[in-house]
């Protein structure tokens, strides 16, 4: 590969990452902590960690969709689906979205 495609494939990640991440913050802004105080639950504290956890589910069902619908022969998207540290990541963002509905409260 010559710099030029090497350059380009970051750049695209680049965009990939950051257009997740702001689709992440308007979810929870929007939709997650309208819900978290439709239960009670106040939306303080470091709100950033569940952003991240959101974000990271997204991240989550792209690499899904995208890796078992368009891009079914990348390498990219085979060792993301075969990674541990991958799936862990996935377990650990649903913890953070979903334990305050079982204590009552945001714990971070």
């Amino acid at each position: 590969m010559n710099q030029l495609s090497v350059l380009k494939i970051v750049v695209l990640r680049l965009i990939e990452i950051f257009t997740i991440l702001a689709i992440g913050l308007l979810l929870t802004v929007y939709i997650l902590s309208p819900i978290y105080e439709n239960f009670g639950i106040q939306f303080t504290g470091n709100v950033w960690v569940n952003w991240v956890g959101v974000s990271y589910i997204l991240f989550v069902f792209y690499t899904i969709i995208v890796g078992l619908c368009i891009y079914k022969e990348s390498e990219l998207f085979k060792h993301r689906f075969t990674s541990i540290l991958f799936w862990l990541l996935f377990i650990g963002s649903n913890y953070v979205i979903f334990i305050p509905f079982i204590k009552g409260e945001n714990p971070f």
